[in-house]
């Protein structure tokens, strides 16, 4: 484990419990089984050449502090998403920044740095959903968590406008491990966007050194309540990424969460909602866009335990150049789950001869009285749409990009915070436009 060691997690800040939880994680670390591409979960991944031995824990000394936030208000990045509730910036895992509405602060909601938050205002919520679905990566980051974001709304209070959270992640063959906790109360509502960036150069002979991104979402949902979840991931292109994103889906709530997922060396998201109980409701959408040598690689579970259920998938993505793309869903329906829906929809568009993507829909079904469908396409851009557009005067590069920005076009209509399909469509066009050199 190289540098991964119990003295490295021991020399990280922070308050006696969390401590405590890092302590716990790391002397698991020893005993742990690393994945390879033997096992099925991890077919057609990158983790072989995963190097763990190439990175090591951001010091303490290079954890954010708070009011150590290089761009006050959150920068452009923090301005896409138009008039926002709140912020929180997160620098290498820690909260460096936060604020919220005078107004919402008056009501109980909560937005805080984990590492800073009162025990009590956390306690038996972190790791609620991390500790249901945990694999060698979520030991590893509650070993070596630093800090992280959270948002608390209180039951019956309605967050009008997005509270967004920015991770930014730096240091040359450094590993961080951003955290985001959301909990809404009984039929309480919040939209939250998750921004993830990083930044990573090159040794003095020109060689590229990456950043390890090991992040965990968790977003909890009391009964009646309403999250709304978008995260965009732009990391540097030698960054690898191991992320959990799940969600714990009470009775009667909804979940609508949206995925973006443009940036990276290697970025895979295990994106899980479990639906807890009767009458919950999750919807999930992923836009994806591979080129150079970049794999995205997403792991989906829509998993029924109550009935009356419904979820709905929809993932679409893009791959050019020689860059790789891996969709395998899961939609399990439990023997208590009767009456449930699930649909589940990935489809991939590969627009270069070089370039590769794979999909595998799956279901488990347990109970009698469901409805349940899974579909999945791979193919080319399609010659019928291209003839028409160039017979009406549109060149052909044009054409095709006309094309992918339609293509994903649905699932931008579906995005948790309408503002950010501008910004999204034009790194889409961008994406298109470096295939065809402009």
């Amino acid at each position: 484990m190289g540098s991964f060691t119990a003295d490295a997690s021991r020399a990280l800040p922070g308050p006696d419990w969390l401590a405590e939880r890092r302590s716990a994680a790391a002397e698991r670390l020893a005993d742990l089984a690393w994945p390879t591409t033997e096992e099925e979960i991890w077919r057609y991944s990158r983790v072989d050449e995963l190097d763990l031995d190439r990175f090591r824990p951001v010091p303490a000394e290079q954890l954010g502090v708070p009011g150590d936030e290089p761009a006050p208000g959150g920068g452009p990045v923090a301005a896409e998403a138009g008039e926002r509730a709140g912020l929180v910036v997160v620098r290498n895992g820690r909260v460096v920044h936060h604020s919220l509405d005078d107004e919402l602060v008056a009501k109980g909601v909560q937005v805080c740095g984990l590492a800073t938050c009162e025990r009590d205002e956390i306690d038996g919520l972190l790791g609620v959903c991390s500790d249901a679905s945990p694999d060698a990566f979520t030991v590893l980051h509650d070993a070596f968590l630093a800090g992280g974001a959270v948002v608390k709304v209180p039951a019956g209070v309605v967050v009008d406008k997005p509270i967004v959270v920015l991770h930014w992640s730096q240091g040359d063959g450094l590993a961080s491990f951003p955290h985001t906790l959301v909990v809404a109360g009984e039929t309480a509502e919040v939209t939250v966007f998750d921004r993830f960036g990083s930044a990573d150069g090159h040794h003095a002979d020109g060689a590229p050194v990456g950043h390890l991104v090991d992040a965990v979402v968790e977003l909890i949902l009391d009964d009646g309540a309403h999250v709304r979840y978008v995260s965009v991931q732009e990391h540097g292109p030698h960054t690898w990424q191991i992320a959990l994103q799940r969600a714990h889906v009470g009775r009667d709530a909804t979940l609508r969460s949206s995925a973006v997922a443009l940036g990276g060396y290697y970025a895979r998201l295990r994106s899980e909602s479990r639906l807890d109980g009767d009458g919950g409701e999750s919807d999930l959408t992923a836009v994806y866009f591979g080129d150079g040598h970049q794999m995205l690689d997403f792991r989906t579970l829509q998993d029924h335990d109550a009935p009356n259920t419904r979820s709905d998938l929809l993932f679409k993505g893009a791959v050019e150049d020689t860059a790789q793309s891996v969709y395998s869903g899961l939609i399990r329906i439990r023997p208590e789950a009767q009456k449930s829906v699930a649909f589940q929809t990935n489809r991939n568009l590969v627009l270069t001869e070089g370039a590769d993507a794979r999909s595998v829909p799956n279901l488990e079904i347990e109970a009698d009285d469901v409805k349940c469908s899974h579909a999945s396409t791979v193919g080319p851009v399609d010659d019928d749409q291209l003839y028409y557009l160039e017979s009406r005067g549109i060149e052909p590069d044009d054409a095709e990009r006309l094309i992918v920005l339609g293509f994903f076009e649905d699932v931008f209509a579906r995005l948790p915070v309408p503002s950010l399909g501008g910004p999204l469509r034009r790194s889409v066009h961008e994406k298109v436009g470096h295939l065809h050199g402009r």
